[in-house]
Order: structure tokens, then sequence, then C-alpha cells
């Protein structure tokens, strides 16, 4: 049999030779066997769990810092995938580090930021507040549900107008883990794919324009139609 390998949860039927290496970023307590973050790294063969540790006691710094050094020891663009606190965590490398748009990071997934600034909030996801609310370098997706104890619906879309995020309303499924039943979470893997296909198709018109780096793109995530954009719709949650 030919060697045809693609990203298990690519959509297209051909795999460039400098796919992104997916970084998987997890949350508080770490993502067990049943998250579907645990099941995507057993599923794509490009794909890497982020050791942030202090799993139960997280540091910002020092996460901060496990994901500066696993996004530049990739060697290769890289997609972050980042789940809950996690979620924060990406947004504060992004403010620490300041990289160039699209270089090393070309897309991420956030799923389900908890929201650090409410009141009463374990004082643990405190330490990373406040948020960011600087612009993201990088395309991404905040994916967020309406009955997540964690975040309300309104702050998600606030989180996802503020890091410049595509936002993508995942239904009522909780904090979007395993206690959630969604397994290995089809929706999610239609967000990664389109974040590969977009990074195949700036890699081709940057090839075409000699080199030259491709703006950042979001209107064709606002087109999909299984989106909400966090900047035009309203959902009955948050009202």
């Amino acid at each position: 049999m030919a060697n045809t390998q693609t990203h298990s949860l690519q959509l297209d039927s051909a795999r460039l030779a400098d796919d992104p290496l997916i970084l998987i970023i997890p949350g508080l307590g770490n993502s067990g066997p049943g998250h579907w973050q645990t099941l995507w790294k057993a599923k794509i063969p490009d794909c890497e769990r982020v050791e942030l540790g202090m799993w139960d006691d997280p540091h910002r710094n020092t996460w901060v810092n496990k994901i500066n050094l696993a996004v530049h020891r990739a060697g290769r663009p890289v997609i972050l995938v980042a789940h809950s606190l996690g979620c924060q965590a990406v947004a504060w490398w992004a403010r620490y580090e300041q990289p160039d748009i699209g270089n090393p990071v070309v897309g991420a997934l956030l799923v389900a930021p908890p929201d650090v600034e409410r009141e009463g909030v374990d004082e643990r996801l405190a330490r990373f507040a406040p948020a960011p609310r600087e612009t993201l370098p990088f395309p991404s997706f905040l994916a967020a549900s309406e009955n997540d104890r964690y975040c309300s619906l309104r702050t998600a879309r606030r989180l996802a107008s503020d890091w410049g995020a595509t936002f993508a309303y995942a239904g009522s499924v909780g904090h979007i883990n395993a206690d959630s039943g969604i397994e290995d979470w089809a929706f999610g893997q239609l967000l990664l794919a389109q974040l590969l296909r977009e990074h195949h198709s700036r890699h081709a018109a940057a090839s075409e324009e000699g080199g030259a780096g491709a703006p950042r793109r979001r209107a064709r995530f606002a087109r999909l139609p299984w989106l909400h954009s966090a900047e035009t719709s309203e959902h009955p949650a948050d009202r």
C-alpha cells in the first residue's frame, strides 16, 4: 500500500510536507483518558501534548514558559489546541512572547476558556487574571458552550472579540470535556480541519507571491454556515 498518511482529522485528501505540528494544551487537572484532547492525541500522527506540569496547582508563568519551549522545539509551523485554562495560558504566552503573525504559530483552537475574572472564581483560575485583551497574532477559533459553568456565553463571545478569534457556538455541552459525552468531538474536528485548510491556502498564496507572507484571514471563517460570528450574531443564552 502506498504511503499516503494524512492527518486523521483533516478533510483534505492530500497532505503538504510542511503540515503544522498540533500541540495539545490541557487545562486545570490535565485531560483524562475520555477527554477529546486525549482521543485526538491518539488519533493524529503529528500531535504532541504539552506537559505543563503542576496540573492541580498551576503557576501561570511556568505554564507560559512550557508552551514557549514546546512551540520553539517544534522547529516547524504549529497549531495550538487548548482547552479551559490552557486557553488563558495561550493568551498570556502571546502577550509575553509577541510572536510574528503566523510565525511560528499558524493557528489556534481555543475551547471553553474559563472566566478567570468572575466573582468567587477558584483561586487557581484567578492566578491567570486579568485575561489578556490583545488580539492574537494568528487565526483562531474560540468554541464555547451555552451551559458551561465556568464561563457564560456572553463572556466567551467577549473573549473571542478581544482575541480576534472567530466564535464557534458548540451547543449545550457543558465544559466541552469528557463529562460532556462528546467522545472525540466531531464539531471540534471540523474547526481543526478548517485551520489546517486555511494554513495550506496561505502557504500556497505565499508561494505564488514569491515567499511573501500572506495576511491572516478571518472572512472565510465568518462565511462558514455552521459558525456564529462573535461580532454579529446573538444567541438567546446571551440575553
